[in-house]
């Protein structure tokens, strides 16, 4: 019989997922407001910045692919926490060594690290708390999770205004630094502890692709969350340049970004507490595409109006973007105890890393078309038809009983 955690182990762990998330999106996004200034200082004319900042979001991303693998078998092999503070480890030194750099060569290498980095921690807190908790709770503590944790976007898009871009990645690294003095009071989970000294098979990636059933639950949950990030490193990120085109002046993308997450962080205590009332995974992520979607729309309709409208349809598209906490959540969900960290680490890490694809979609669209706003609408048509698409044919998981393994 399963050993019940005491209330303040729950509790603990949660507050500890949530603060390493915050430091998390701290750094994951750090780079997209400062993007200009500090290429700049590299000594990049404006032409290289937006050419150069693409390409560094991207290999952000790949260190993202790259590490939610590694991060995913280690955390079913060696345990969910070890994972969890190897993770904000990793990031808080990489964060530190960013603010040193002197050349492009070394922000590419070094936002490649932090890019493997900060791939283990979203996710090894998410199944770690699912399987602490009872399934009741599960939704909730999710969206607390998520909600809070996207406040450090909000805290690195306030301070970038504050001091130097430099500094910034310095106090990123300190604030992850001083987070990992909680970790001796945090307890693994016990779901783990269960499978750990078996013979099953754990962690073993090449499972996602021996099974047919396997791979295409794999493939739904990394294409459903695929619209999240077409909001947040496409329409958001090069919000200046899209406001350009239709005509709006004085948009920043750092401001654009601070009310983005800060809708997010909304956005996702509100997914917590629907799917729970809802009692359903699926009911409440077609309730918050059709959100993302009538906001995407009124993205593209606007024609030099203000900044303030700008900011405001920003901030709706953040607020259907918390349905991210739906598809990790069921991402954790479908899969066994030997495979949940794999999924519930490397899927969001797949989602996310698919941003240089969506670039390159992106760029090919504009081509075609010879308009950069033609392109990103284009884009995210078929984007969101994809996402729903696989939202459509995946399986409902609200009140799974975790405690299976994959054969």
């Amino acid at each position: 019989m399963t050993t019940k955690p005491s209330t303040s182990i729950f509790q603990l762990a949660v507050i500890v997922s949530a603060l390493g998330f915050f430091v998390d999106t701290y750094d994951l996004l750090l780079f997209a407001i400062i993007r200009k200034p500090s290429l700049a200082s590299l000594g990049l004319n404006p032409a290289e910045v937006l050419s150069k900042g693409e390409l560094l979001i991207s290999i952000q991303m790949i260190g993202m692919v790259i590490g939610g693998i590694i991060f995913g078998i280690l955390g079913d092999k060696n345990g969910r926490l070890k994972v969890l503070f190897g993770s904000i480890l990793l990031y808080s030194i990489a964060n530190i060594l960013n603010g040193m750099v002197g050349t492009l060569n070394q922000y590419i290498l070094l936002r490649f690290i932090a890019g493997v980095g900060l791939s283990g921690e979203l996710g090894a807190g998410i199944t770690l708390v699912s399987e602490l908790l009872p399934k009741e709770k599960r939704s909730m503590a999710a969206g607390l999770i998520a909600g809070f944790g996207l406040f450090g976007v909000v805290a690195a898009s306030v301070i970038s205004k504050m001091v130097h871009w430099r500094t910034c990645y310095y106090i990123g690294g300190a604030l992850g630094i001083l987070l990992l003095l909680l970790r001796v009071q945090v307890k693994e989970s016990n779901l783990f502890k269960q499978v750990r000294h078996t013979t099953i098979s754990k962690g073993n990636f090449l499972m996602f692709f021996n099974n047919r059933r396997r791979f295409a639950k794999y493939m739904q949950c990394i294409l459903i969350g695929l619209p999240v990030w077409y909001i947040i490193g496409i329409l958001v990120t090069f919000s200046d340049q899209f406001a350009k085109v239709m005509g709006v002046n004085g948009v920043e993308p750092g401001t654009a970004i601070m009310y983005l997450y800060l809708a997010i962080a909304a956005g996702d205590f509100s997914v917590g507490w629907l799917s729970h009332r809802l009692q359903s995974r699926k009911k409440t992520l077609f309730i918050f595409y059709g959100i993302a979607m009538l906001f995407t729309v009124f993205y593209f309709l606007q024609h030099g109006n203000g900044p303030a409208w700008f900011y405001f349809i920003c901030a709706g598209l953040g607020f259907g973007a918390g349905l991210s906490v739906v598809y990790i959540t069921m991402s954790v969900e479908q899969f066994g105890t030997n495979l949940r960290a794999s999924a519930g680490i490397s899927i969001p890490n797949m989602v996310r890393g698919t941003l240089p694809l969506m670039i390159l979609l992106f760029k090919f669209t504009r081509y075609i078309f010879h308009d950069y706003v033609t392109g990103g609408w284009v884009t995210g048509l078929i984007i969101f038809a994809t996402g729903i698409t696989a939202a459509w044919f995946i399986e409902e998981t609200y009140g799974t009983d975790l405690e299976f393994i994959e054969a």
